[in-house]
């Protein structure tokens, strides 16, 4: 860590505790996300830390969300986790055209949250160290209009900027149609710019081919060009 990175940690530090809260048990590695996410501005991301801690008080009393809370939206069996790409970051996949816009918001943003907490315990053993990535697939293969729910794409990508910042390394979308490019354009007038840049739209056997590498073909689905089988998020076992 650089002299600046020092002085912005500790302008921050002060600055959550101006804001009524504490820094205290969390690590250089987890505040240096929230730094890194408002540009090295201290009170800006001082102001998203208590904003985060305030949120995850609420929705994640228990530091993690029980199977029990999101049966009905495990049951779709449209998320999997495959384990740790090349470059040690857990790979989540999502399976559009098993999901339909959920009856019920509060279990469904409970499962957006238990989603990406579980891919990202799958990453380390013991504690966590703050500073984890995880790979995104979306597949939206065989997607028709009734699997299209853009306020539910537009929540996960929200919580994600919001309330995992700098923790997606990589987001690849699979097999997109012609009548979801329209769709897309909307959901991205939604999502910030560095969280765009993180996007990769695999289109092109080349693409494709680049993606396996990238990711690594002990991880990727055979039925994507790789070597491994799909694993239900369910019936991965994590140590939170």
């Amino acid at each position: 860590m650089d002299r600046n990175q020092e002085i912005a940690l500790a302008k921050m530090r002060k600055s959550v505790e101006k804001l009524g809260s504490s820094t205290e048990s969390y690590g250089e590695k987890t505040l240096m996300r929230f730094l890194i996410a408002r540009s090295m501005n201290p009170e800006k991301a001082a102001k998203m830390f208590c904003q985060w801690k305030k949120w995850r008080a609420e929705m994640v009393p228990l530091g993690y969300i029980p199977d029990s809370e999101v049966a009905d939206e495990s049951a779709a069996e449209k998320v999997y986790l495959q384990g740790l790409s090349k470059n040690g970051y857990p790979v989540a996949i999502i399976k559009l055209n098993k999901h339909f816009a959920s009856k019920d918001q509060v279990q469904f943003k409970k499962f957006v949250v238990h989603a990406l907490d579980k891919t990202i315990a799958s990453s380390f053993n013991g504690s966590e160290i703050g500073n984890e990535k995880l790979i995104g697939i979306l597949d939206l293969q065989n997607i028709t209009y009734s699997n299209v729910d853009t306020r539910g794409l537009i929540t996960g990508f929200q919580f994600l900027q919001a309330y995992y910042p700098e923790r997606l390394a990589t987001c690849y979308i699979l097999h997109m149609p012609k009548f979801f490019v329209t769709v897309w354009q909307f959901i991205c007038r939604f999502i910030d710019k560095a969280t765009q840049q993180k996007m990769r739209i695999i289109m092109s056997e080349e693409q494709k081919q680049e993606f396996i590498r990238e990711v690594g073909e002990d991880v990727v689905p055979t039925e994507y060009g790789g070597r491994a089988e799909l694993v239900l998020l369910q019936d991965v076992v994590v140590n939170y």
